[in-house]
């Protein structure tokens, strides 16, 4: 599912933030200083974005008592099960606020003694090993949460009447690389291509892949009925591809070709084609569908590529590396809340903004467009109820970091 370098609607939702630039009738005699806007002085600029964590209790966290905690279990038990195979004196979040593995061992091992789906003992464990703290981005608690889900697609093991848009494996000589592991000022930070001469070089680019760069190298994994549907399934990261024969073939995220991901959304706004308040999955779905001499070239103006690989078992894999569990497992922005902290979430129901989702979810996943302190993709899982919610959420949100109470929290 999502990997480091894994894309999300969110990518989308950033289409929301972007404000129209207008023109301006003369061109400015000097370069404008740091911070300044062109036809005025100097604005302060904003400050690097900061996890702060302030304490609360159980009492503050809206609908807490209300919640089915015992749902999110099974995915908390997986995350612990990842968690405790590091080494116990291995420090999580920036700069190791969020504690070291050994304060995760004994509120782990307890997991073992709840029985499934009783409420009360899942939330008096919570409440017993952990203490909530609000987080938020230089104290300021608000953020974005979009929704992911699991693509359902029609396809074929091989290229045949509608099954023309090829799914491709991961190549050999596309080398993705950490920049966390040499700079750590650049955790969270990626890039990929292919080595020539020596030198890293970039990747071919969607327009190029999309006119057969990699063809006949033997890297089809599928063949797909609709290009539409392909472009979207890299952007979720994962889906189910039904063949003519009824099986079902599960596929996920296995690497991403290194270029920049820009939100289509973004530039249907800049054409005029839709408002910003119009933009969501369906919206932009529904242009490609009714504009399909334009469609490629849009989806082409994302040079953003991903491949994929069969998966096997239960399924998808979040970039923890565990099977996601929907409605409980949030993509966070790595760089500032480490996989397996259970947190709690308050967002805008994108189904009734008039009602809230509050409910304990776990950090297991990420995406490239999941980037801040207070920043959340929801996964909803398969089916069309989860792509309804999926492509409706841009929520404003909080959530309150669960952290074992062993933790001394540098309180902000």
């Amino acid at each position: 599912m999502r990997r480091p370098s894994r894309l999300s609607l969110a990518g989308i939702a950033v289409a929301l933030s972007v404000a129209l630039l207008s023109g301006c009738a003369q061109a400015p005699q000097q370069p404008p200083k740091p911070g300044a806007t062109p036809t005025g002085p100097a604005v302060p600029e904003a400050p690097p974005a900061k996890l702060t964590l302030k304490p609360a209790r159980f009492t503050d966290l809206p609908g807490w008592a209300q919640d089915r905690q015992a749902d999110a279990i099974p995915a908390m038990v997986k995350s612990c099960d990842r968690l405790l195979r590091q080494p116990a004196e291995r420090a999580l979040g920036p700069d190791g606020m969020l504690g070291r593995i050994a304060d995760w061992q004994a509120p782990c091992a307890a997991l073992s003694k709840l029985k499934p789906g009783d409420h009360a003992a899942a939330r008096t464990w919570v409440e017993r090993w952990f203490q909530p703290f609000v987080a938020g981005n230089n104290g300021d608690s608000q953020g974005l949460f979009t929704g992911y889900y699991e693509s359902a697609l029609r396809g074929s093991l091989k290229r045949q009447g509608p099954y023309q848009t090829p799914l491709y494996k991961r190549p050999a000589d596309l080398v993705m690389v950490d920049l966390g592991e040499f700079r750590p000022n650049l955790k969270g930070e990626r890039i990929a291509g292919r080595v020539q001469n020596g030198q890293l070089k970039p990747y071919d680019d969607r327009k190029a892949i999309d006119a057969g760069s990699l063809a006949g190298k033997g890297l089809e994994l599928l063949y797909v009925d609709n290009a539409i549907d392909a472009f979207f399934l890299a952007i979720q990261g994962s889906g189910r591809v039904t063949l003519p024969d009824g099986r079902e073939i599960r596929v996920g995220y296995d690497g991403q070709n290194g270029r920049p991901y820009v939100a289509i959304g973004r530039e249907l706004v800049a054409r005029g084609a839709l408002t910003k308040e119009q933009v969501s999955m369906q919206s932009i779905r529904a242009w490609l569908d009714a504009n399909p001499t334009q469609a490629v070239a849009l989806m082409q103006s994302n040079p953003s590529y991903v491949f994929f690989r069969q998966l096997e078992g239960e399924g998808p894999i979040g970039a923890q590396g565990v099977a996601l569990t929907p409605g409980r497992s949030l993509a966070v922005d790595r760089s500032f809340v480490a996989y397996g902290v259970p947190l709690w979430l308050e967002a805008e129901d994108p189904l009734n903004s008039s009602t809230s989702i509050r409910r304990l979810m776990v950090a297991q996943d990420t995406g490239g467009a999941i980037r801040g302190p207070v920043r959340g993709d929801v996964f909803w899982g398969h089916g069309k109820d989860a792509e309804t919610r999926a492509g409706l959420m841009k929520s404003n949100g909080r959530y309150w970091l669960l952290l074992p109470r062993s933790v001394a929290v540098p309180v902000s």
